[in-house]
């Protein structure tokens, strides 16, 4: 009797586990999908081996993949653009990843498509920073960071990149330009 219970227990824990896959979407620190800090430029044709990658500064006589990749799934969708932190080698750590399909999402829901309001609502604001065009936005203990047109802020603030931008100024509704990921450099 006890092999036998013993026997449905182990069983169904492998059967649990099994079932369980990573999802090839989400984003955490120091992950996006298959992509860790530590993947290096050659190795996105295996983590992508069912997309379609596109090499965006060929390099003649290039052994594998290297430089900057813009992924796209098999429906030709665009799903990410992977930098490296050298483009003439390809065993250089990916440094950037801008992510355009909303199904990369954090465990908190935040994607590409999401409002500023999703932002203030999970994440604490470490750092914003305001340029010509945009406003770039740092989260706190997180890679992500997010570009949100000016054109989307109140009239007073668009037009000086020197006035000082803190996330109450930024409206619920503004939308991402770019959505970002940054990795420093693994020590």
């Amino acid at each position: 009797m006890k092999n036998t219970l013993l026997f449905a227990v182990i069983a169904t824990l492998l059967f649990v586990q099994c079932g369980e896959e990573n999802d090839p979407f989400v984003i955490g620190n120091g992950t996006v999908g298959p992509l860790t800090k530590e993947v290096q430029m050659k190795q996105i044709d295996s983590l992508f081996a069912n997309d379609s990658i596109v090499k965006l500064n060929p390099i003649e006589k290039a052994l594998g993949t290297q430089g900057e990749v813009m992924i796209y799934d098999k429906d030709g969708k665009q799903l990410l653009l992977v930098s490296p932190e050298d483009e003439s080698d390809p065993n250089s750590v990916i440094t950037n990843i801008q992510v355009f399909d909303d199904r990369y999402k954090t465990e908190k829901g935040l994607h590409r498509g999401s409002t500023f309001k999703d932002v203030k609502a999970n994440y604490t604001v470490n750092n914003i920073e305001s340029a010509i065009h945009n406003v770039v936005v740092f989260l706190k203990d997180s890679d992500i960071y997010l570009t949100i047109d000016k054109k989307q802020l109140p009239e007073n603030l668009r037009y000086d990149p020197r006035v000082k931008i803190d996330a109450s100024m930024i409206p619920d509704e503004a939308t991402f330009k770019y959505f970002m990921i940054g990795w420093d450099r693994p020590e």
